[in-house]
């Protein structure tokens, strides 16, 4: 019985058409009694047949009371949700384990407040997760809740459904709709927590017939004392830290005829490690490392590889590269 619920609802998602804007309609809200609504309903029957029973006319009137209020709520629930538009941001890539958070922005252009709405991401059996993003949206205004998603693995993954629902306002009904966004979620991999130092640079060939290395992250044997005129890039703010604190003032520039004789290559095959995932997640590292120490640096992969660069797009490309290796 499990499974073919779990069937049903997935043959449900499959044909609900993915969109990063809903309109909520009657056509996509739906509605059904709670547990506390199934529970005031058979307390209504069992309070009709003893009015009946007993001729009670005040049993009469208190049972009328509560399946009227019961009926207002319903309505009162499906148009707290009904008229809503609902847009999804594009999610930012994260890396695998992480939780992507989901902006979504609810907006109404009703006069009345909407209160107690909750979205949040449906799991595989159809059922939200625990932990529900709350809001209430204002009249003629917009509230913006965000919810988490941890996607299984590394690459490019489609967002799940997501659900908006509301109790509101006796708790008796649940009115709630399904959504399929079409964003779509770049988990790069995990970065290795404690990786080896950068590999050494690879000798250019050059008309020095020698190669400089990298010996460390950050460290370069090509330096100079500072010319005037010297951009603040080529100077070696490490060097000059450690001379500031000497009680020294010398500053050394990068000699670029020493530097450009390596260039530090980040090759899938001369990681070290075993296995696929291993390897580029300290590759992952590697690029990380050498952008925080604003070196350049390339990529090998199989079948593909980037050219040495350094700046935030190059990351960027050295990332999405890894992400779908």
């Amino acid at each position: 019985m499990a499974a073919a619920r779990q069937r049903f609802r997935r043959w449900f998602h499959e044909r609900l058409p993915r969109s990063d804007t809903l309109v909520l309609t009657q056509r996509n809200v739906y509605i059904l009694p709670t547990r506390a609504g199934w529970m005031l309903a058979v307390t209504l029957l069992v309070l009709l047949v003893g009015s009946i029973n007993y001729q009670l006319n005040l049993g009469y009137l208190l049972t009328f009371l509560l399946a009227g209020s019961a009926v207002v709520g319903m309505h009162i629930g499906h148009g707290n949700l009904r008229g809503l538009t609902l847009h999804l941001s594009p999610p930012a890539p994260v890396h695998a384990g992480q939780p992507a958070p989901l902006d979504i922005r609810l907006s109404s252009e009703r006069r009345r407040d909407r209160h107690g709405i909750g979205l949040g991401v449906l799991a595989d059996g159809g059922s939200a997760h625990t932990h529900l993003g709350w809001a209430d949206v204002p009249a003629q205004g917009s509230s913006t809740v965000q919810v988490a998603w941890t996607a299984p693995r590394r690459g490019l993954h489609d967002l799940p459904a997501l659900t908006a629902l509301t109790l509101f306002p006796l708790g008796t009904f649940r009115v709630w709709t399904v959504w399929r966004p079409a964003a779509q979620l770049l988990v790069y991999p995990a970065p290795e927590i404690h990786p080896p130092p950068l590999p050494p640079g690879q000798a250019q060939p050059g008309p020095a017939g020698s190669s400089a290395r990298v010996h460390s992250p950050g460290e370069f044997d090509g330096v100079r004392a500072y010319r005037r005129g010297d951009t603040q890039k080529t100077v070696v703010w490490k060097k000059a830290a450690q001379a500031f604190a000497a009680g020294r003032h010398e500053l050394v520039s990068r000699d670029a005829q020493s530097t450009q004789r390596q260039q530090l290559w980040l090759d899938f095959e001369q990681t070290g490690a075993h296995g696929v995932e291993a390897r580029l997640s300290r590759l992952t590292a590697w690029v990380l490392l050498a952008d925080r120490l604003g070196l350049d640096y390339g990529l090998r992969l199989p079948g593909r590889e980037l050219s040495p660069d350094q700046g935030v797009a190059h990351k960027t490309r050295c990332l999405e590269a890894l992400a779908t290796c």
